[in-house]
């Protein structure tokens, strides 16, 4: 599996992320969970939806050791 988030992605998905969950706890609302999708690929750096179309924003794509 080879990463394909690059670093600026991976800022903007895990700030996203926290930003939804934190939102979510605040409301009392299940709908925050959806924080945990960009949140997991940024942490990660591998987006399942990227590797359907060829898309990587990572300048230096490593593989991802399982």
């Amino acid at each position: 599996m080879k990463c394909n988030v690059g670093k600026s992605d991976k800022v903007v998905r895990i700030a996203l992320g926290i930003h939804f969950l934190i939102v979510g706890i605040y409301y009392g609302s299940w709908f925050g969970l959806i924080g945990l999708i960009p949140l997991i690929t940024g942490i990660f750096s591998f987006c399942p939806f990227y590797t359907l179309f060829n898309i990587t924003t990572d300048s230096n794509p490593k593989m991802i050791q399982e």
